[in-house]
Protein backbone atom coordinates (compact mmCIF):
# COMPACT_ATOMS: atom_id res chain seq x y z
CA UNK A 1 0.00 0.00 0.00
CA UNK A 2 1.72 3.11 -1.00
CA UNK A 3 0.86 5.50 2.31
CA UNK A 4 3.15 8.00 0.53
CA UNK A 5 0.64 8.86 -2.66
CA UNK A 6 -2.22 9.42 0.80
CA UNK A 7 0.04 11.79 2.77
CA UNK A 8 -1.44 15.37 2.17
CA UNK A 9 0.44 18.43 2.53
CA UNK A 10 -0.87 21.31 4.18
CA UNK A 11 -2.74 23.17 2.69
CA UNK A 12 -5.93 26.08 2.45
CA UNK A 13 -7.81 23.95 0.70
CA UNK A 14 -12.19 24.24 1.05
CA UNK A 15 -13.75 22.33 3.54
CA UNK A 16 -14.75 19.23 1.47
CA UNK A 17 -18.60 18.71 0.85
CA UNK A 18 -20.52 15.74 0.40
CA UNK A 19 -20.48 14.59 -3.21
CA UNK A 20 -23.06 15.36 -5.02
CA UNK A 21 -26.40 13.02 -3.56
CA UNK A 22 -26.64 9.76 -4.53
CA UNK A 23 -30.12 8.65 -4.56
CA UNK A 24 -29.11 4.44 -4.18
CA UNK A 25 -28.22 5.12 -0.73
CA UNK A 26 -30.80 5.80 1.75
CA UNK A 27 -30.42 8.60 4.19
CA UNK A 28 -30.80 7.86 7.93
CA UNK A 29 -33.86 7.97 10.30
CA UNK A 30 -32.16 9.88 13.13
CA UNK A 31 -30.52 13.62 13.52
CA UNK A 32 -26.56 14.14 12.24
CA UNK A 33 -24.69 15.74 15.49
CA UNK A 34 -22.89 18.91 14.15
CA UNK A 35 -19.32 18.86 14.32
CA UNK A 36 -18.23 21.19 17.72
CA UNK A 37 -14.50 20.29 18.33
CA UNK A 38 -12.27 18.38 17.51
CA UNK A 39 -12.05 17.11 21.14
CA UNK A 40 -14.02 15.51 23.66
CA UNK A 41 -11.67 16.08 26.79
CA UNK A 42 -7.64 16.78 27.52
CA UNK A 43 -5.40 13.97 26.28
CA UNK A 44 -4.22 14.50 30.34
CA UNK A 45 -7.51 13.32 31.67
CA UNK A 46 -7.95 10.41 28.93
CA UNK A 47 -4.47 9.19 29.88
CA UNK A 48 -5.28 9.05 33.83
CA UNK A 49 -7.69 6.83 32.78
CA UNK A 50 -5.94 5.13 30.38
CA UNK A 51 -8.43 5.08 27.29
CA UNK A 52 -6.43 4.97 24.13
CA UNK A 53 -4.57 1.64 25.76
CA UNK A 54 -7.75 -0.02 26.74
CA UNK A 55 -9.74 0.41 23.72
CA UNK A 56 -6.54 -0.66 21.58
CA UNK A 57 -6.39 -3.65 24.03
CA UNK A 58 -9.99 -4.50 23.19
CA UNK A 59 -9.77 -3.70 19.43
CA UNK A 60 -6.59 -6.24 19.62
CA UNK A 61 -4.78 -3.54 17.77
CA UNK A 62 -1.00 -5.11 17.90
CA UNK A 63 2.78 -4.26 16.42
CA UNK A 64 2.98 -4.46 12.93
CA UNK A 65 -0.69 -3.70 11.94
CA UNK A 66 -2.20 -1.01 9.61
CA UNK A 67 -4.88 1.20 10.94
CA UNK A 68 -6.90 3.87 10.35
CA UNK A 69 -7.68 6.77 12.52
CA UNK A 70 -10.85 8.25 10.75
CA UNK A 71 -12.29 11.73 12.39
CA UNK A 72 -8.80 12.17 13.72
CA UNK A 73 -9.35 15.15 15.34
CA UNK A 74 -5.94 16.38 16.90
CA UNK A 75 -4.71 12.97 17.19
CA UNK A 76 -5.20 12.11 20.24
CA UNK A 77 -5.68 7.79 18.96
CA UNK A 78 -3.10 9.14 15.93
CA UNK A 79 0.10 9.32 18.50
CA UNK A 80 -1.20 6.81 20.64
CA UNK A 81 -1.48 4.46 17.54
CA UNK A 82 1.36 5.08 15.98
CA UNK A 83 3.43 3.85 19.15
CA UNK A 84 1.18 0.40 19.53
CA UNK A 85 1.70 -0.50 16.15
CA UNK A 86 5.65 0.50 16.04
CA UNK A 87 7.76 1.30 13.22
CA UNK A 88 6.81 -1.92 10.78
CA UNK A 89 3.06 -0.80 11.25
CA UNK A 90 1.51 1.93 9.46
CA UNK A 91 -1.02 4.51 11.09
CA UNK A 92 -3.47 6.85 8.50
CA UNK A 93 -5.33 9.41 10.25
CA UNK A 94 -7.95 11.24 8.34
CA UNK A 95 -10.01 14.25 8.99
CA UNK A 96 -12.65 16.57 6.68
CA UNK A 97 -11.39 19.56 8.36
CA UNK A 98 -8.87 21.21 6.47
CA UNK A 99 -7.84 23.44 9.86
CA UNK A 100 -7.95 20.36 11.80
CA UNK A 101 -5.90 18.38 9.33
CA UNK A 102 -3.65 21.13 9.17
CA UNK A 103 -3.09 21.26 12.84
CA UNK A 104 -2.44 17.28 13.29
CA UNK A 105 -0.41 17.08 10.58
CA UNK A 106 2.11 19.65 12.29
CA UNK A 107 1.85 17.56 15.25
CA UNK A 108 2.93 14.79 13.40
CA UNK A 109 5.88 16.42 11.17
CA UNK A 110 6.67 17.90 14.75
CA UNK A 111 6.92 14.31 16.90
CA UNK A 112 8.90 12.85 13.78
CA UNK A 113 6.14 10.23 13.54
CA UNK A 114 7.75 8.66 10.29
CA UNK A 115 4.93 5.32 10.19
CA UNK A 116 1.71 8.38 10.19
CA UNK A 117 0.18 9.72 7.20
CA UNK A 118 -2.40 12.37 7.14
CA UNK A 119 -4.97 13.07 4.84
CA UNK A 120 -8.23 15.01 4.55
CA UNK A 121 -11.15 13.10 3.76
CA UNK A 122 -14.48 13.02 2.01
CA UNK A 123 -17.72 13.50 4.46
CA UNK A 124 -19.09 10.43 2.53
CA UNK A 125 -15.99 8.20 1.82
CA UNK A 126 -12.81 7.66 3.39
CA UNK A 127 -11.53 6.78 0.39
CA UNK A 128 -9.48 4.02 1.68
CA UNK A 129 -7.25 2.02 -0.66
CA UNK A 130 -8.50 -1.44 -0.43
CA UNK A 131 -7.62 -4.31 1.38
CA UNK A 132 -5.35 -1.87 3.38
CA UNK A 133 -6.36 -1.88 6.84
CA UNK A 134 -6.60 -4.76 10.03
CA UNK A 135 -8.59 -2.09 12.18
CA UNK A 136 -10.58 1.65 11.34
CA UNK A 137 -10.97 3.36 14.52
CA UNK A 138 -13.56 5.64 14.82
CA UNK A 139 -14.41 7.16 18.09
CA UNK A 140 -16.58 10.05 18.88
CA UNK A 141 -17.64 10.84 15.21
CA UNK A 142 -19.69 8.71 13.96
CA UNK A 143 -23.04 10.21 15.49
CA UNK A 144 -21.86 13.13 12.98
CA UNK A 145 -21.79 11.48 9.36
CA UNK A 146 -24.62 12.85 7.20
CA UNK A 147 -24.72 9.28 5.50
CA UNK A 148 -23.63 6.88 7.05
CA UNK A 149 -24.73 3.51 5.01
CA UNK A 150 -22.92 5.04 1.85
CA UNK A 151 -20.16 6.27 4.18
CA UNK A 152 -19.85 2.03 5.09
CA UNK A 153 -20.58 0.84 1.97
CA UNK A 154 -17.28 3.20 0.42
CA UNK A 155 -15.36 2.05 3.91
CA UNK A 156 -16.05 -2.03 3.57
CA UNK A 157 -13.57 -2.94 0.80
CA UNK A 158 -10.20 -1.13 2.68
CA UNK A 159 -10.62 -3.85 4.97
CA UNK A 160 -7.88 -6.84 5.14
CA UNK A 161 -9.14 -10.38 5.76
CA UNK A 162 -10.23 -10.71 9.33
CA UNK A 163 -10.16 -6.50 9.33
CA UNK A 164 -12.61 -4.69 11.39
CA UNK A 165 -13.99 -1.39 12.33
CA UNK A 166 -13.78 -0.30 15.77
CA UNK A 167 -16.85 2.15 17.26
CA UNK A 168 -16.18 4.18 20.08
CA UNK A 169 -19.33 6.19 20.98
CA UNK A 170 -21.54 7.80 23.89
CA UNK A 171 -25.04 5.49 24.39
CA UNK A 172 -27.37 8.36 24.19
CA UNK A 173 -29.20 9.93 21.21
CA UNK A 174 -27.18 10.94 17.93
CA UNK A 175 -28.68 14.42 18.53
CA UNK A 176 -26.71 14.23 21.91
CA UNK A 177 -23.36 13.22 19.97
CA UNK A 178 -23.65 9.55 20.71
CA UNK A 179 -25.17 6.38 19.22
CA UNK A 180 -27.15 3.86 20.71
CA UNK A 181 -26.09 0.56 20.69
CA UNK A 182 -28.90 -0.74 19.17
CA UNK A 183 -29.21 1.76 16.33
CA UNK A 184 -25.10 1.25 15.44
CA UNK A 185 -25.37 -2.33 15.13
CA UNK A 186 -28.31 -2.07 13.05
CA UNK A 187 -27.22 0.27 10.47
CA UNK A 188 -23.75 -1.68 10.34
CA UNK A 189 -25.61 -4.74 9.89
CA UNK A 190 -28.07 -3.28 6.65
CA UNK A 191 -24.62 -2.88 4.66
CA UNK A 192 -23.32 -6.53 5.88
CA UNK A 193 -21.22 -6.21 8.50
CA UNK A 194 -21.77 -8.42 11.95
CA UNK A 195 -21.14 -6.90 15.52
CA UNK A 196 -18.38 -9.26 17.05
CA UNK A 197 -18.19 -6.97 20.76
CA UNK A 198 -19.87 -4.69 23.03
CA UNK A 199 -19.08 -3.83 25.63
CA UNK A 200 -19.44 -0.88 28.11
CA UNK A 201 -16.48 1.85 28.70
CA UNK A 202 -16.66 4.10 30.53
CA UNK A 203 -13.54 5.05 30.27
CA UNK A 204 -13.71 5.99 27.12
CA UNK A 205 -17.01 8.00 27.86
CA UNK A 206 -19.35 5.36 26.57
CA UNK A 207 -19.16 2.12 24.66
CA UNK A 208 -16.75 0.05 22.62
CA UNK A 209 -18.20 -1.89 19.29
CA UNK A 210 -16.16 -4.04 17.08
CA UNK A 211 -17.80 -4.88 13.34
CA UNK A 212 -15.93 -6.94 10.58
CA UNK A 213 -17.99 -7.51 7.04
CA UNK A 214 -19.99 -10.41 6.49
CA UNK A 215 -20.75 -11.98 3.39
CA UNK A 216 -21.43 -9.52 0.27
CA UNK A 217 -21.57 -5.97 -0.34
CA UNK A 218 -25.48 -5.47 -0.76
CA UNK A 219 -26.03 -3.15 -3.75
CA UNK A 220 -27.42 0.32 -2.33
CA UNK A 221 -30.66 -0.22 -3.65
CA UNK A 222 -31.20 -3.16 -1.27
CA UNK A 223 -29.97 -1.02 1.74
CA UNK A 224 -32.80 -0.87 4.47
CA UNK A 225 -32.49 1.76 6.75
CA UNK A 226 -32.88 1.68 10.55
CA UNK A 227 -35.89 3.02 11.88
CA UNK A 228 -35.39 4.70 15.24
CA UNK A 229 -38.90 5.01 16.28
CA UNK A 230 -39.25 0.89 15.17
CA UNK A 231 -36.64 0.49 18.05
CA UNK A 232 -33.75 0.47 15.38
CA UNK A 233 -34.87 -2.17 13.14
CA UNK A 234 -34.45 -2.28 9.45
CA UNK A 235 -37.65 0.15 7.69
Amino acid sequence: MAFGLLATACSGAPVPRNKADDPRFPSPDRPIAKIVSPRWSTEEARDRLREADKVMDLARIAPGMTVADIGAGEGYYTIRLASRVGAKGRVLAEDIVPEVRDKLAQRVTRERLDNVSVRLGEADDPELPENSFDRVLMVHMYHEIEQPYKFLWNLRPSLKANGAVVVVDANRSTQDHGTPPALLTCEFAAVGYKRIELRAMPSAGGYIALFRPEGPRPAPEAIKPCRTAAGAQPG
